[in-house]
């Protein structure tokens, strides 16, 4: 989250409006983000499929946290495999679907049945520029 910039903003059930409002209430404060690129808050609902999932599976549902051009924060009911590749699928500011490939970077519990986590875009994603 930059300077607190909502570029998109969805309805989310609430369970996940919680989960997020706990992981931004127990964020530190006052250490700059260590990013090298800025992530704006956007809170949108994206379809994962991972490529070691079994054929015909269908997507995982996740919950974009914020967004920039090179990767993204989620939130998911679910653990996600580290370091698994894939293809991510929501909606930009522009209200146009974009399927993206992805490398799932970091997932881990932030609170009983919910993971937190990154993906990192494996190109450039102009659209989510600050």
């Amino acid at each position: 989250m930059a300077n607190g910039i909502i570029i998109e903003e969805h309805v989310l059930p609430a369970e996940v409006e919680l989960v997020m409002s706990a992981l931004e209430a127990g964020a530190p404060r006052g250490h700059g983000d260590l990013r090298s690129c800025v992530r704006l808050r956007y809170r949108v609902v994206a379809s994962l499929q991972l490529f070691s999932d079994p054929p015909g599976s269908a997507p995982r549902e996740i919950y974009t946290r914020d967004i920039g051009p090179r990767g993204m924060g989620f939130v998911s009911p679910g653990r996600l495999p580290l370091g698994s590749g894939g293809i991510i699928e929501l909606v930009d500011p522009d209200g146009q679907t974009v399927r993206v490939h992805c490398t799932l970077l970091r997932c881990r519990e932030a609170a009983p049945g919910w993971y937190e986590g990154a993906l990192y875009f494996n190109r450039e994603q102009s659209q989510f520029r600050a």
